[in-house]
């Protein structure tokens, strides 16, 4: 082993092959895109112009489409971490405490959401929020209060917040599973010296679980942010970006752009400015959220 790896004709036939399909599945898209990007192109193969940066001035300082989306993907990126990760901790902690054939079965019950395809929670959802037959106005209607019953996703004033609502809760099993993992991971003697030194409750989990499990916060934090700004599938399946532009998302616009619109240039402006957002949002996440304890 050690006369292979001091061969660099054998290192470079081994890693050749991950390099050039790495190249070739990532890199050499990247790169078409962002020659297209500067073209008014309808699609591949149909003449192109180059028009320089006039895709990104348009977005940047005219298309308020685009910032509506970016806007939206932040508020669900905010709502990940601000709403779903503290519930998903909180029930990390009491699965953990559960314990026996009833931490196995709400571990199960709690992760359903995530196996299920995306196209039946989006039907599910569509079902429930129906201003005709939907559940959820039933069940209002049951307990009185029929003045609040709603078209969810088909009213401006409430659309963004069900559709969110409807992306936390599926995203929730995720969130826990790991939360669940690194709290498996701390050492039950930690515990239980802090029990001896008076912590208990609120406090011990605060002093001692949050701390340990900053390793995770960070990595769940960057997905987070990441998984909203490429937020794409349920939004299509529900509102496809409507009513108006209340829940425009920037993968469901780039559709709509290159397929709908054949604006395949223009598309490919768009993801271009993804990409970029989606390495700042990678990098700041990293620059101020701890990895580890201080």
């Amino acid at each position: 082993m050690q006369k292979v790896l001091s061969n660099k004709l054998a290192i470079f036939l081994f890693v050749f092959p991950g390099i050039l399909l790495f190249a070739l599945t990532f890199l050499a898209p990247i790169v078409l895109s962002f020659y297209y990007s500067f073209t008014d192109t309808l699609g591949p193969g149909t003449k192109l112009t180059m028009i320089g940066f006039e895709n990104y001035k348009q977005l940047l300082l005219h298309d308020s489409r685009f910032w509506r989306s970016l806007l939206n993907a932040v508020l669900l990126g905010l709502g990940f971490i601000i709403l779903q990760h503290p519930v998903c901790i909180l029930f990390a902690i009491l699965l953990d405490r559960l314990g026996g054939k009833a931490e196995k079965i709400f571990r199960t019950i709690f992760f359903i959401p995530c196996v299920i395809s995306v196209v039946v929670i989006s039907r599910m959802w569509l079902n429930l929020m129906d201003p005709s037959f939907g559940m959820v106005n039933k069940l209002l209607d049951i307990v009185g209060l029929s003045s609040w019953k709603h078209a969810w996703l088909g009213d401006t004033s409430t659309a963004l917040i069900s559709l969110l609502f409807i992306l936390i809760w599926s995203g929730f099993g995720w969130g826990l599973l790991f939360y669940y993992s690194g709290i498996k991971g701390i050492p039950e003697d930690l515990y239980e010296a802090a029990h001896l030194d008076g912590a208990s409750g609120i406090k011990l989990h605060w002093k001692i679980t949050v701390p340990l499990l900053s390793p995770v916060i960070a990595v769940q934090v960057t997905l987070a942010m990441i998984t909203a700004l490429k937020q794409m599938e349920t939004v299509f399946l529900t509102t496809n970006g409507g009513p108006g532009d209340a829940t425009q998302f920037l993968g469901v616009y780039l559709y709509n752009k290159a397929f709908s619109a054949s604006q395949y240039g223009y598309a490919n402006a768009i993801a271009i400015l993804f990409i970029i957002v989606c390495l700042v949002a990678t990098y700041l996440s990293n620059r101020f959220i701890p990895s580890e304890n201080a």
